[in-house]
């Protein structure tokens, strides 16, 4: 969907995606959404089955997004260390995105973070 500019979409894919945190593997999934958007690199949200849950910790950071909502985050426990806020979810987006609803998303961008798509770094 495009907005003033901005090109949201949302598509599932059967891309083989596994998630670390420092050497914790954190999730495994075939069955992602893949979230593109205007000036972001893709995001790959999990259903939440995929996901070590147990490895989670809930966060108080929020975020507003103007194109898909509000989110709430979590911090990853690895054990020896906690990689905070790497992790965020919409509970409730905006209907134009409303198949990320309660989905996981991870931010490989941070220090310790690694995401892999069919064993390639994404």
């Amino acid at each position: 969907m495009k907005t003033r500019g901005h090109d949201i979409e949302v598509s599932a894919a059967s891309d083989q995606v596994v998630v670390r945190v420092k050497d914790s593997v954190v999730a495994i999934s075939s069955r992602p959404l893949v979230l593109t958007e205007t000036g972001c690199p893709p995001r790959y949200y999990l259903p939440p089955d995929d996901v070590k849950m147990d490895l989670l910790r809930s966060s108080t950071t929020t975020s507003h997004c103007p194109f898909k909502g509000d989110a709430v985050y979590w911090s990853v426990d690895t054990g020896d260390d906690l990689a905070e806020d790497v992790v965020w979810s919409y509970p409730e987006p905006f209907e134009r995105v409303e198949q990320i609803a309660g989905r996981l998303a991870f931010w490989a961008e941070k220090p310790g973070v690694t995401l892999e798509v069919n064993g390639q770094g994404a």
